[in-house]
């Protein structure tokens, strides 16, 4: 049976691990990811993985990424500015690499094994720190010229609003993601000290913070509904941080696609809670090499 290894690069962390061509994940591990020399915790994982022969390589990676020359620049890993991570990996490794955005990832993930299976026509969202996603179309990974199709927390949802650190105002990761939710809510009097905070505040009552995630719900509502109009899709399936929340989330997405998405195409759109967790973008680079096979 075919083994590839997966890996799942972040700002905070590198995941990786050893999965079967039937889904199973027989070895795994993590490290924290160094600020000054990431790579060596790519290297650390591997060593402890003790990998021996692989069959291919995915690796899913914050972004942006180049997904055509094998490079990558995250905008939470500064010491990588176009940094050749897969001729990297070739070199370590010895087998083929394939190189996504970690929203594609997710949303490979989940489909593959998750919420999003049986779809043909798929947004996997991620909701946390940041807000990131992926395509999944006519039951395969979009990434578009670049590699960075889907990247939907940057669909403008309050033209007027907030700076976002890609450099524009108005993202909807301005608005809907951990921070931005509990800076809205700050604002307007609410003291507490995060978005797992914010959630218990919401749910015993609290009017701020109940309609702090209102207002995130309804821009992710939003972005859901300009990417299924664009790309013709039945699902969406959101997961992450902020998405730990339930229907204080997912009422206000909900009620918006309801409102907004009225073309007949689109009447049958869902929305699901992601099943696989923060593994999702693992088991979705391990989907990616065995694409390559």
């Amino acid at each position: 049976m075919n083994t590839v290894l997966a890996l799942d690069i972040g700002g905070t962390k590198v995941a990786a691990g050893l999965v079967a061509q039937d889904g199973r994940l027989l070895r795994h591990a993590t490290r924290p990811t160094p600020a000054e020399t990431p790579f060596d915790a790519v290297a650390a994982v591997l060593d402890e993985l003790a990998i021996g022969t692989v069959a291919a390589v995915g690796i899913a990676c914050a972004g942006p990424v180049d997904a055509v020359a094998g490079t990558v620049a995250p905008i939470n890993i500064t010491a990588w500015q176009d940094f050749p991570l897969c001729a990297r990996l070739r070199e370590l490794v010895g087998a083929p690499v394939a190189l996504a955005g970690d929203g594609l990832c997710m949303a490979l993930g989940e489909h593959w094994l998750g919420a999003g299976q049986g779809s043909d026509a798929m947004l996997g969202m991620v909701v946390s720190t940041g807000v990131g996603g992926g395509l999944v179309l006519a039951g395969r990974p979009f990434g578009g010229r670049s590699g960075n199709a889907g990247h939907v927390g940057h669909v403008v949802a309050e033209p007027d609003g907030d700076s976002c650190t890609c450099g524009g105002r108005g993202c909807v990761e301005t608005v809907a993601s951990g921070p931005s939710l509990v800076r809205w809510a700050r604002g307007r009097g609410w003291t507490g000290a995060d978005a797992g905070a914010l959630a218990v505040s919401a749910l015993a009552g609290d009017p701020v913070a109940a309609a702090a995630f209102r207002r995130g719900g309804r821009a992710v509502g939003l972005a859901v509904v300009a990417t299924a109009a664009v790309c013709d899709l039945d699902l969406a399936v959101i997961g992450g941080g902020v998405a730990q929340a339930g229907d204080l989330l997912f009422d206000p997405v909900r009620e918006t696609i309801a409102t907004h998405a009225r073309l007949s195409y689109l009447r049958d759109l869902r929305v699901e809670p992601a099943k696989l967790g923060t593994s999702a973008g693992l088991y979705g680079a391990a989907a990616l090499a065995y694409s390559l096979l």
